[in-house]
C-alpha cells in the first residue's frame, strides 16, 4: 500500500515533469514566440500541430540538453536543444518529423541537436514511413566547433541511405545557409515560403566581400529564386499554414515506402468518361500553341492534380494526380512555353521526376507534343547532350508501368527520349493528329532535296511539292503504327479510358534489372 509521503513524492515528480515539458514548448525566452509570430512564422510545435493529425504527435527526447562548455554554453541548456522530433499521422498514416526551434540558439545545430535528428531519421527508415523536416535554423552552432559540422555529415549520410526507400520532404520555413542547405537538396521535395525562407551556401556579405556583388538574402536565395531560376524548390507558397496543408496533400499521393503502392481512393469520376473537350483544346495545326495543363485536367480524376516545379522549366509539366483512384505521374510537353521543346532545365526536371516516380511505384503517363531539343550555342556549350542523357537514362531505367500518348508533333531524338516505345514504354498510343518523324517536313525537304530545289526553274513550287510528298510518305498518322512503334491510334476522346485500361493491365508488372551495385548515370 502506497504511503501519503510516496504519493506526494510522485505528484511532485509529475508536476516537475509537466513543468519541464511546458518549458520546452514555451521556449527559454518569453519573447521568442512573439518574435516568431511578428515575422509571420509559427513556432516548431505550432508547425507540427498543423502538419500532423490532431492529437497524434508523440515527441522523442523532449528533455535532451547539450553538454557543451565554454563561451557561456554551460549556463544555457534549454530542453529540446533547439529541435523537436517525433512522429504522428497524416490522414491516418504514420509520418516522422523534426522541426528546428528558432527560439533556441536560432535553431543552430549542435551535437545533441544532431543526435536527435539522427535518431528520428533512423526510426523513420526502420519503420518504413515518410520523413518531414521543418527547417528554420542558422546552420552549425559555432560554439561547438567541428562537432556540429560532423552532425551535418550524419544527416547527409542518412538522407542518402533513405533516398528511394522512404519519401523525404524538406519544408523551408526560415534561413538555411552553408552546408545545411545540402540536406534539403538530397531529399525528394523542397517546399519554401515567400518572404521568410532563404537557402544559400554563401551569404550576401561573403559574396560582396569576395566578388563585390551586392544582393539581398531574398534576391540571392529566396523562395521565388529557387522556384523559378535554380530549380531547388519544388513548391512555393505565401504563408506557412497553406504550405503545411499542401505538404499533407503531397503525402496523400505518396506511399509510406518503396515496398508499398501509393494509397488508392474511390472516386465518382467514371473511368470511361469521354473527353469531348479535348477535340477543341488541341489544335490539329502543329504550329498553334495550346495549354497542356487543360489536357491534363480533362484526363485525371475530377480535374485535380499537383504540379511539381510549376515555375521552373515551364516547357514541360510534371504532375501527380489520380486516374481511376490510382496515383500516376504525368509528364507532358507544354506548347505554350518554348513550343514544348526540351532544353537543359526541362531534361533535368523530367529526369528527376521520373526517378522519383519509379522509386515509389508510381506509374508514368507521358503526353508527347515535342518539336525537338532547343537549338543554340549556349545549350550545346552548357551540356545539353549530357543533360538530355539524364532524361533518357531515367526513362530507360524505370520499371514502373509506362504509357505514352503522342498528341501531335514527335520529332527526332526528343521523341525517342520522351518515353517512346523503343526506350521501353509498355503501351504507346497516338492521336490521329500525330506527326512522328525524324524532323519536320520542311526541314527534312531542305536537307534531302537541297540540290534538286536549287536547280529547279521554280524552287518554291518544287519545295512545296516535296513537302507534300514527304508528309504523305513518312508523316501520315499511321506510319509509326504500321511499323509497330505505336500500339494503337485512338480517338482523343477515349484517351482517359485507354490510359486507365492500360495501367490496370500493367498494375502487376514485374521487371528484372541486371545484377549490379548501381548504374552510372550521366551527371
Amino acid at each position: 500500500m502506497l504511503t501519503a509521503d510516496h504519493e506526494h513524492s510522485v505528484s511532485k515528480r509529475l508536476a516537475e515533469l509537466a513543468g519541464l515539458k511546458a518549458e520546452a514548448r514555451r521556449g527559454p525566452d518569453p519573447t521568442g514566440t512573439a518574435r516568431q509570430h511578428a515575422k509571420g512564422k509559427l513556432t516548431a510545435y505550432e508547425r507540427i500541430d498543423r502538419l500532423l493529425d490532431e492529437g497524434t504527435f508523440t515527441e522523442v527526447e523532449p528533455l535532451r540538453r547539450h553538454r557543451a562548455t565554454g563561451f557561456g554554453m554551460e549556463a544555457k541548456r534549454p530542453p529540446t536543444d533547439g529541435v523537436v522530433t517525433g512522429w504522428g499521422t497524416v490522414h491516418g498514416r504514420a509520418v516522422f518529423v523534426y522541426a528546428h526551434d528558432f527560439r533556441i540558439f536560432g535553431g543552430a545545430l549542435g551535437e545533441a541537436h544532431a543526435a536527435k535528428i539522427h535518431k528520428i531519421m533512423d526510426m523513420a527508415l526502420s519503420a518504413g514511413a515518410p520523413l518531414v523536416s521543418l527547417n528554420d535554423g542558422a546552420g552549425a552552432r559555432i560554439q561547438e566547433g567541428v562537432t556540429a559540422l560532423a552532425g551535418y555529415g550524419g544527416i547527409f549520410r542518412r538522407n542518402v541511405r533513405a533516398s528511394g526507400v522512404i519519401p523525404q520532404i524538406s519544408v523551408m520555413l526560415g534561413p538555411c545557409a552553408g552546408g545545411a542547405a545540402y540536406s534539403p537538396a538530397l531529399t525528394d521535395f523542397v517546399f519554401m515560403v515567400r518572404g521568410t525562407s532563404q537557402m544559400f551556401l554563401t551569404g550576401p556579405s561573403v559574396i560582396q566581400a569576395v566578388t563585390g556583388e551586392k544582393i539581398s538574402q531574398d534576391g540571392l536565395g529566396g523562395a521565388d529564386v529557387h522556384a523559378e531560376t535554380s530549380g531547388v524548390a519544388h513548391f512555393v507558397y505565401d504563408d506557412e499554414e497553406t504550405c503545411l496543408e499542401e505538404v499533407r496533400y503531397l503525402l496523400s499521393m505518396l506511399p509510406a515506402n518503396n515496398r508499398e503502392c501509393p494509397p488508392t481512393f474511390l472516386n465518382e469520376d467514371p473511368a470511361d468518361r469521354p473527353g469531348d473537350a479535348l477535340l477543341d483544346l488541341v489544335p490539329a495545326d502543329g504550329t498553334r500553341p495550346y495549354d497542356m495543363s487543360r489536357v491534363v485536367e480533362e484526363l485525371v480524376d475530377d480535374g485535380e492534380y499537383l504540379e511539381v516545379h510549376q515555375s521552373w522549366a515551364t516547357n514541360v509539366l510534371c504532375v501527380l494526380a489520380r486516374m481511376d483512384g490510382h496515383v500516376v505521374g504525368l509528364v507532358a510537353n507544354q506548347p505554350q512555353s518554348l513550343a514544348g521543346v526540351l532544353d537543359i532545365h526541362a531534361s533535368e526536371k523530367v529526369a528527376r521526376f521520373v526517378q522519383m516516380c519509379d522509386a515509389f511505384s508510381i506509374p508514368l503517363v507521358t503526353l508527347i507534343d515535342v518539336p525537338g531539343f532547343l537549338p543554340g550555342v549556349d545549350q550545346e556549350h552548357s551540356g545539353i547532350i549530357r543533360h538530355g542523357a539524364k532524361l533518357l537514362y531515367a526513362y530507360c531505367n524505370a520499371t514502373v508501368p509506362r504509357v505514352s500518348v503522342v498528341l501531335r508533333k514527335a520529332y527526332g531524338g526528343a521523341y525517342i527520349v520522351m518515353d517512346s516505345r523503343s526506350v521501353g514504354a509498355d503501351i504507346a498510343l497516338a492521336w490521329p493528329t500525330n506527326e512522328i518523324a525524324v524532323m519536320g517536313a520542311e526541314g527534312a525537304v531542305d536537307v534531302v532535296f537541297r540540290r534538286e530545289i536549287a536547280a529547279a526553274d521554280d524552287p518554291e513550287a518544287i519545295r512545296e511539292q516535296k513537302i507534300k510528298e514527304y508528309r504523305a510518305e513518312l508523316m501520315h498518322p499511321y506510319y509509326a503504327a504500321e511499323r509497330g512503334l505505336i500500339d494503337n491510334v485512338i480517338d482523343p476522346r477515349a484517351t482517359r479510358s485507354a490510359v486507365i485500361g492500360a495501367l490496370a493491365v500493367l498494375r502487376a508488372k514485374h521487371a528484372d534489372l541486371p545484377v549490379r551495385k548501381h548504374g552510372n548515370p550521366p551527371q
